[in-house]
């Protein structure tokens, strides 16, 4: 009797399950700060009695940040060494049940220790997540698949961040139930994902030895950084800035920011479409215009109506940063070396949103909310006109 034909990884993966499961396990990232944001002044009021519950409540906000950060390296050497999938599995339970704990745990320091176990836990599926469609699929598929991931994470935090204003008009607590969502992918997740072969071996049985590009790795890195520093101006900052300019209420702030996540959302669908046609230095060049040109628009607004258009600006800049920044470290990038490279990017994302508030307050205390985000529009020219060296330089 002959024997079956093994299915190949690729026959594998091109089912519309598969496809489906990665990117709402690529959704459940950006959930990890913004599902809560609207119960934070309910909260406070709850942890009153708290010494320092002012700080410590938004310290709930931003500790998930900071536990990615710190936590993605030691996870990008987990996957290389240990395989994909099983961090992907563990990481999502942790997700499930570490971020709805809120809402059971009844201290503040609790919450705190669940609100850090939850960064830890999307450290592992961020990139885990784009490593596997690094992994699975390549060339125009894989610059396709990495935009669809993009934009159905600027799409899910759109949703999530709607969601949990929603929830928290009811009960501060409920909002921390949206993250046992989690749980049901994790069924699907250990069905539908293949383990790609050569990660079974282990990453130290390649004794081949690969290239390292050590630059554009660091650039890349630099970009990440510095594009999230700014980028979080949007969130920590924009809600000031719009009762200032225009004495916005909290919907219209949560209809601003979510507009800046659909615009980046919008360009990251259409991210194969550029890519077919740009290199890497050229879209990073075309995103850094369109956050230089947004923010410089957002700093001389008059009103609510040109704020919305430099948001929805520089959001279509955004939009392309992700996808091509991990489109271009996971094409450069030996196999062996990929999750750990990956998770780098995931470090620096992060990184920069810890870092956002601590570097922008005391500008803006000192020279004002509209000056700071022209300032970051200067800077954004700085990084296009670098873009534009390198391009010259490599004609």
């Amino acid at each position: 009797m002959a024997k079956a034909t093994p299915i190949s990884l690729f026959e594998q993966t091109q089912s519309i399950w598969v496809k489906t499961t990665l990117l709402l396990t690529s959704t459940l990232t950006v959930m990890a700060g913004a599902t809560i944001a609207p119960s934070l002044p309910a909260m406070q009021d709850y942890f009153a009695q708290v010494p320092g519950a002012a700080y410590l409540v938004r310290l709930a906000l931003t500790l998930p940040a900071l536990a990615i950060a710190l936590g993605a390296p030691f996870v990008g050497v987990a996957i290389d060494r240990l395989g994909r999938k099983p961090l992907l599995l563990v990481s999502l339970v942790l997700y499930g049940l570490a971020g709805s704990s809120g809402f059971f745990l009844p201290s503040l320091g609790g919450i705190l220790v669940g609100r850090a176990l939850l960064g830890l836990s999307v450290a592992g599926i961020m990139t885990t997540a784009t490593t596997l469609i690094a992994d699975y699929y390549s060339g125009p598929t894989r610059a396709q698949f990495l935009g669809l991931q993009a934009g159905a994470m600027g799409l899910g935090g759109v949703l999530f961040l709607s969601l949990g204003g929603f929830l928290a008009d009811g009960n501060w607590r409920s909002p921390f139930l949206i993250y046992a969502l989690a749980l049901l992918l994790v069924p699907a997740v250990a069905q539908l994902l293949p383990e790609p072969q050569r990660n079974r071996r282990g990453a130290a049985a390649n004794t081949t030895p690969q290239p390292f590009p050590k630059t554009i790795v660091i650039l890349t890195y630099g970009v990440a950084l510095i594009s999230q520093i700014v980028f979080y101006l949007i969130p920590t900052q924009l809600p000031f800035y719009l009762q200032q300019l225009v004495d916005a209420g909290p919907s219209q702030s949560g209809l601003a920011i979510a507009l800046a996540t659909l615009f980046a959302a919008t360009s990251s669908l259409l991210y194969r479409q550029i890519k077919a046609r740009l290199g890497f230095v050229a879209i990073y060049g075309l995103a850094f215009i369109h956050l230089a040109l947004g923010y410089g628009i957002i700093s001389q607004a008059a009103g609510y109506g040109l704020v919305l258009l430099g948001l929805a600006i520089a959001g279509l800049g955004l939009g392309l940063l992700m996808p091509n920044m991990n489109l271009c470290l996971s094409t450069v990038t030996p196999d062996a070396l990929r999750g750990r490279v990956l998770s780098g990017i995931t470090t620096c994302l992060f990184l920069g949103q810890f870092l956002s508030p601590l570097i922008s307050q005391p500008i803006s205390s000192f020279v004002g909310l509209a000056t700071t985000y022209g300032i970051a529009a200067g800077l954004m020219v700085l990084l296009n006109l670098g873009a534009g060296g390198l391009l010259w330089r490599w004609r």
